[in-house]
């Protein structure tokens, strides 16, 4: 797509992602963006199970975390976080597909608050993750 014609929340996560090594290594695939939201899909490869042979929590808290990345620094004003949280409600495996949807629930000057929902190539719900963060004021891109 054209650099002219993509909004200016997108712009800001194409910066991102160009610079995310890990959320490469996921696969995260960019689905949609605007502002204070972002949609992500990634697919669950084998080197990501852990022992018992199901998803390490930390793809499913890493998915979350990307796609609250993206949602609250798309404004272009550097976030980090303050708080995270996630609840794993369902075991992910190998080849399942994982979609995060971030809504802001909260855009304050200095904070926003966010939540993010991990659902499966089913329409299930497999996590929930909540994350706070503090807004820098310093941009991201110029």
């Amino acid at each position: 797509m054209d650099t002219n014609i993509r909004s200016e929340f997108q712009q800001v996560v194409d910066h991102m992602m160009e610079n995310d090594f890990f959320s490469q290594w996921l696969g995260i695939e960019l689905l949609s963006v605007s502002e204070g939201y972002s949609l992500i899909r990634m697919t669950v490869r084998k080197e990501m199970v852990n022992g018992f042979g199901i998803a390490h929590g930390g793809i499913a808290f890493s998915l979350g975390d990307s796609a609250f990345a993206f949602a609250c620094n798309n404004r272009n004003n550097l976030s980090v976080a303050l708080d995270v949280t996630t609840s794993f409600i369902k075991a992910v495996n190998i080849g399942d597909t994982l979609t995060a949807e971030a809504k802001e629930i909260h855009n304050g000057r200095s904070t926003g608050v966010y939540l993010v929902t991990i659902t499966n190539q089913r329409g299930q719900q497999v996590a929930l993750f909540k994350g706070t963060c503090f807004r820098t004021g310093k941009k991201l891109r110029n």
